[in-house]
């Protein structure tokens, strides 16, 4: 075993998918896998115990914390870099994974070689995403910052505050019922459907108040 290993942890909810990354990394002889994890409380315990050099970061990790959320707090105490390795490809996924301190961002339809190559350059701090991923990055680039009324500002600012329906239409003095259909509008001008998405696009692309 050499020193100059790219050392990897895997942090996927799925035993089969591990299980199936651990053969496939075992191939390559500058990769070692020193850890596994389910979930994402258990992944950055790890990361804080091990030091690995990239985790390998799914996003949806059944209950807990999320790949997103785990990923931020192993970007922001570590100096381990995190690759997303998921199957998700919407714009407010990728929006919070890169957000978050994701270095990279790779599907798990790519072929092996991509993923040992994306491995390898973040393991040196550079950012590889896949091609679907880098376009759907150029293409929000590209486009023109969606227009939001005063109103679906308003909201938008109680919503990065983490203010349920209830409180947003108090605070702002209208109905839920209104708090709603703002909420629909918004989610349809951002291209999201979450809370989370809309507020970490509204934060891309400085929509805020």
């Amino acid at each position: 075993m050499t020193d100059d290993r790219i050392r990897i942890l895997l942090c996927d909810d799925h035993a089969v998918v591990r299980a199936g990354l651990l053969a496939l990394l075992g191939s390559e002889p500058d990769i070692e896998v020193i850890g596994e994890a389910g979930s994402g409380e258990e992944a950055v315990a790890l990361a804080a115990r091990l030091t690995p050099d990239v985790v390998l970061m799914d996003l949806q990790l059944g209950t807990g914390i999320d790949g997103v959320e785990a990923t931020r707090r192993i970007a922001g105490t570590t100096g381990t870099h995190v690759l997303v390795l998921t199957t998700y490809d919407t714009d407010a996924d990728i929006t919070r994974a890169i957000e978050a301190g994701a270095t990279g961002y790779l599907l798990k339809a790519e072929r092996p070689e991509e993923l040992f190559a994306a491995i390898r350059s973040a393991a040196q701090g550079r950012t590889t995403l896949s091609p679907p991923v880098a376009s759907r990055v150029m293409a929000r680039m590209r486009a023109p910052r969606p227009t939001l009324t005063d109103r679906e500002r308003d909201i938008l600012g109680q919503l990065s505050q983490g203010l349920g329906n209830r409180d947003i239409a108090r605070a702002l003095f209208i109905s839920e019922a209104t708090v709603k259909t703002h909420l629909g509008r918004i989610y349809d001008k951002l291209g999201v459907d979450t809370r989370a998405g809309a507020v970490a696009v509204a934060k891309e692309q400085r929509l805020l108040p």
